[in-house]
């Protein structure tokens, strides 16, 4: 992931940032229709997962601009879901996703810039990208 952010345009940490948040996986977790990404990551790997209309049992998948994501009809009862779901209704959703909760779909309106991590406080891209470019 950190050789695909060196080789785009533009500050290698803020690539690797947007990278990482465009991630399948990150996305199911910041729909909410998981509670924790390892749940996500799961979620994927099973199937439950589709990404305009397609199954897509590849957690890593980067997610494009406009991309429909949605529950498998066949996991749209279960359990685990609907609890990420009622954390939806408590917090809402990041900017840059839109969410229908009933439909158990999501979209993404925007691809997330730096600005739009909130939960990154603290953290310096800048240590990373030294680290691995050594």
């Amino acid at each position: 992931m950190f050789q695909k952010a060196a080789r785009e345009q533009g500050k290698t940490g803020e690539n690797l940032i947007r990278l990482l948040e465009k991630r399948l996986d990150n996305i199911v977790y910041r729909l909410h229709f998981a509670s924790s990404r390892k749940q996500a990551r799961q979620l994927v790997s099973h199937g439950h997962i589709l990404v305009n209309g397609r199954r897509v049992t590849i957690a890593s998948f980067l997610v494009k601009e406009n991309d429909a994501v949605s529950v498998h009809e066949s996991a749209k009862r279960m359990t685990v879901i609907k609890d990420g779901l009622r954390e939806f209704s408590r917090s809402g959703v990041v900017p840059w996703l839109e969410v229908d909760p009933d439909a158990l779909t999501g979209t993404v309106r925007t691809i997330p810039q730096r600005s739009d991590v909130t939960d990154l406080v603290g953290v310096n891209e800048q240590l990373i990208v030294e680290h691995y470019s050594k």
